[in-house]
C-alpha cells in the first residue's frame, strides 16, 4: 500500500509534536484515525459493492449457460408423454396369483384369542391390508 519507512514515520511525527504541540497531539491523532477509519469504512464499502456486481454478472452469465445447455438436452432428448392408465391392467392382484399378495376385495383372516375355543373372525378391507405404493 503506502511504503513508509521507520525513519519516515519518526520524522512525521517530530514535526507533528513541534507543529501541533504535546497539549494537542493526542486529540490531533485521534482525529487523524477517525479519518483512516472513515477512509477505509468508504474503501470496504466500494470493494462490496464491486465485488457483488461481479458475482451477479458471474451469476447471470452461468444462467444463460446453464438455461443453453438444458435447452440442448431438452431438443437432443425430448420428454416422453406419460402412458394412459388401462383400468384392466392395475397393480391389484388376486389371492394366489403371486405369493405375499393381497386380495383387493376383502381379506378374512381368523384369530384365537388364548383361553377362548372358539377363533374370533375378523374381516379386514382391502385398504387396511394393502401396503401403500412407493413412487422412489
Amino acid at each position: 500500500m503506502l511504503d513508509i519507512a521507520p525513519t519516515e514515520l519518526l520524522l512525521v511525527a517530530v514535526v507533528a509534536l513541534v507543529v501541533i504541540g504535546p497539549k494537542d497531539l493526542p486529540k490531533a491523532m485521534r482525529v487523524v484515525g477517525q479519518w483512516i477509519a472513515r477512509a477505509r469504512g468508504v474503501a470496504r464499502h466500494f470493494r462490496s459493492g464491486i465485488d457483488e456486481m461481479i458475482r451477479q454478472s458471474e451469476l447471470e452469465e452461468m444462467e444463460k449457460k446453464w438455461a443453453a445447455e438444458n435447452a440442448r438436452i431438452m431438443r437432443e432428448h425430448p420428454p416422453q408423454p406419460a402412458p394412459e392408465a388401462d383400468p384392466q391392467h392395475s397393480d391389484m392382484i388376486a389371492i394366489g396369483s403371486q405369493p405375499g399378495q393381497v386380495d383387493a376385495t376383502e381379506h378374512h383372516t381368523t384369530e384365537t384369542v388364548a383361553g377362548d375355543s372358539a377363533p374370533d373372525t375378523v374381516a379386514a378391507t382391502d385398504t387396511q391390508m394393502q401396503k401403500p405404493h412407493s413412487l422412489t
